[in-house]
């Protein structure tokens, strides 16, 4: 930044110029930092160097009239921060993008102007391109990659220990799996942005995370059959082999190898699994009792969830690293982005609140600032910015800090000024380390350490512009104060308690929209009606994203008295356990295509798919109005009696069209049974989030 502002100010020698180039270089240098591969965070920079150069010439033409100004800062500030939605990159790069608007559009100029702005965005731009290319370029860090494949590694350790039938060994790596499964989640949520996207990696690395859990909760909790009733031994051992291969291959594969899963191998153990349970099932005389052949299916019900959860975890590691994965539709970047659009384009998202929020602020300060004629108009609309939380206590707390902050710049930076004088040399000598400290102190030290340093940064940098001595603090003081004052004013006015309460609205969203979906798959799976799910689906994903970014947003603020961290997180993760509950069973109807739907049988699933729905919907109510948490639901046993009968009938018919699909019903009320074991577990956490 020195060396920029230096070629600005000595070499070109225009104020303008000069400025641009100087906030320019902290904008790239210190507001960005993009991670990823080289050729990625090239890609992100120069990106990020056309749109600023984009906002600081649209900037320069709103700059002359207020009204105008503030209506421009207010849809640029709500398409920044909005943008974030699309992917990882976007949002890191929203302060930054904002920053090259609101030192243009706050600064009243000519249209002659732009050409020593533009220069000197240009001249910051190219050198912050080349400092993170070629200084110190960024190290391979723990990512969620890295995490991923150790996660991959673990469950493969877990599934060999399954196979071996070594209880103290299947005990230790269940220890190690869950670890590493929870080491990835948590992760995952620490990250300040979402990491997803419309299309490719970053959204298939989001996927991952709750792929893997899902496959964590069967290869942690086998069930083996009584002896004499596990049909299919043989085959589900070559079934856990293939898994073990495919989960060693990603994880190889996410460490930054070139293994690709075999998916062919895992297809056929999976299929080999089912043609085998249909025969040997149809050779089975009848059972005594209705918990024969329930018995007799869950070892090979496991391990097709286990080999079909294995194989979405593959797929997405292909696709997480670059490669394409078979049979998955790919959507155009476009379609892709309109859908995340329109999930978040609700009151109950978080980033929608955050982008109104923000918008009206800028565009308030915006206008105040052009209205009211302050030297350094731009420093209100960065005090505006600067501590804009989600609510309106997290802003009361950051001005406090911020203020504090300042005030103790301003004393150090008038202290400096004061024994410095007019001394350029020296001025130019201290530049550098005020600028280092201003860049390290946010996140080295606090917030208030980082305010503290930027205005030390003011302090000589315009004394180097223009020599105007101490009073300079003072008017930054009193600027970023008139700045703070908007943002805690815009905190009361949109959406002031924050987090807490969109989390619990949006978990009550998340289970009563992936509840539809798994009614709607359940129907699917009984009598082939492959369009109901779509619409379901689609709703099921938006209201999970929300409540993604919610959850992050609500871990971010930790509002003291709130609920528990820890079961709140559950509940979390329950809702998308029901929705993936709900993608096994339309990946169950995929496998009668072309066979002939029991619906005589499948109607029995009704009563149990109803009754799901109606407890998983009533918990979210009870987290949105603290009423009680409902009780498991009481099974719907004669539907399953008759459900049973059917299965025997056709097994005992012997006819291959029927005995595939009366093996998917059963399949699916295997589903249901674990989202019934999981009614109390969630109904627990529950009780201790609202105490």
């Amino acid at each position: 930044m020195p060396a920029v502002f230096a070629v600005a100010d000595k070499a070109i020698q225009d104020p303008q110029t000069a400025a641009f180039a100087a906030f320019g270089s902290f904008a790239m240098l210190v507001l960005a930092d993009f991670g990823g591969s080289l050729p990625a965070r090239f890609v992100a920079y120069v990106t990020l160097a056309c749109g600023g150069a984009l906002f600081v010439v649209l900037g320069t033409l709103c700059s002359r009239n207020a009204w105008l100004a503030a209506a421009a800062m207010a849809v640029v500030g709500f398409a920044v921060l909005f943008s974030g939605v699309i992917n990882a990159y976007f949002a890191a790069a929203g302060t930054a993008a904002l920053l090259t608007f609101v030192l243009p559009v706050t600064i009243p100029a000519p249209f002659s102007a732009i050409p020593g702005r533009l220069e000197g965005w240009m001249l910051a731009a190219a050198a912050g391109i080349c400092a993170h290319m070629l200084l110190w370029p960024a190290r391979a860090r723990a990512t969620l990659r890295l995490d991923a494949a150790r996660a991959c590694g673990a469950l493969a350790d877990l599934s060999e220990a399954g196979l071996a039938r070594d209880p103290s060994a299947i005990a230790a790596r269940t220890v190690d799996a869950r670890e590493a499964v929870g080491d990835l989640r948590r992760r995952f949520l620490a990250t300040p942005h979402r990491p997803t996207g419309p299309t490719g990696p970053t959204a298939a690395l989001a996927s991952l995370v709750d792929e893997l859990d899902w496959l964590l909760s069967f290869l942690a909790a086998p069930v083996d059959a009584p002896p004499g009733l596990e049909l299919c031994r043989d085959e589900n051992s070559r079934a856990i082999d293939a898994t073990v291969a495919a989960l060693r291959a990603s994880a190889g594969r996410l460490n930054g190898g070139d293994d690709r899963p075999d998916l062919d191998r895992l297809e056929e153990a999976r299929e080999a699994v089912a043609q085998a349970l249909a025969r040997r099932i149809a050779e089975r005389p009848p059972a005594p009792d209705d918990q024969g052949p329930l018995s007799a299916l869950e070892p090979t019900f496991r391990i097709r969830a286990i080999t079909y959860a294995a194989r979405q975890v593959a797929g997405y590691a292909l696709v997480a690293t670059g490669a394409d994965a078979p049979d998955r539709p790919a959507r155009t970047a476009l379609e892709a982005t309109e859908q995340l659009a329109f999930e978040h384009a609700d009151a109950r998202s978080v980033r929608f609140r955050d982008s109104v929020r923000g918008a009206a602020g800028l565009a308030i300060a915006v206008y105040i600032a052009q209205r009211t004629g302050l030297q350094h108009a731009f420093w209100v609309v960065l005090g505006t910015l600067s501590v804009l939380r989600s609510n309106a206590l997290a802003t009361g707390r950051s001005i406090v800090t911020a203020l504090a902050g300042t005030a103790v710049g301003l004393v150090v930076g008038a202290a400096l000024v004061i024994a410095i004088g007019t001394h350029e040399l020296v001025l130019w000598a201290v530049l550098p380390v005020a600028v280092l400290l201003a860049a390290y102190a946010p996140r080295a030290i606090s917030f208030a350490a980082g305010q503290a340093g930027f205005t030390v940064v003011l302090f000589v940098l315009f004394n180097l512009i223009q020599p105007t001595g101490w009073e300079v603090g003072l008017v930054r003081i009193e600027d970023v104060a008139i700045g703070f004052a908007i943002s805690l004013g815009v905190g009361l006015l949109f959406w002031p308690r924050g987090a807490t309460t969109l989390v619990r609205e949006n978990l009550a969203s998340a289970y009563a929209r992936s509840a539809d979906y798994l009614v709607a798959t359940a129907r699917e799976v009984a009598v082939d009606d492959p369009a109901t799910p779509d619409s379901a689906a689609r709703a099921s994903a938006a209201a999970l994203h929300r409540l993604d970014d919610a959850f992050r947003q609500y871990l971010a603020e930790r509002p003291a008295g709130g609920p528990d961290v820890e079961s709140l997180g559950k509940l979390v993760a329950g809702a998308a356990r029901v929705r993936r509950a709900a993608e096994s069973l339309s990946a169950l109807a995929r496998m009668t295509d072309g066979d002939s739907r029991l619906e005589r049988c499948g109607e029995n699933l009704d009563g149990e798919v109803q009754a799901l729905r109606s407890w998983y919907v009533t918990l979210g109510d009870s987290l949105v109005h603290g009423s009680a948490v409902p009780r498991p639901h009481i099974r719907d046993a004669e539907g399953r009696r008759r459900l049973l009968a059917c299965v025997r009938e056709a097994a005992a018919a012997g006819d291959e069209t029927k005995l595939r699909p009366a093996l998917v019903l059963l399949w699916a009320s295997q589903h249901l049974d674990n989202l019934w074991r999981l009614e109390s577990h969630l109904g627990r956490r529950a009780q201790e989030a609202s105490s």
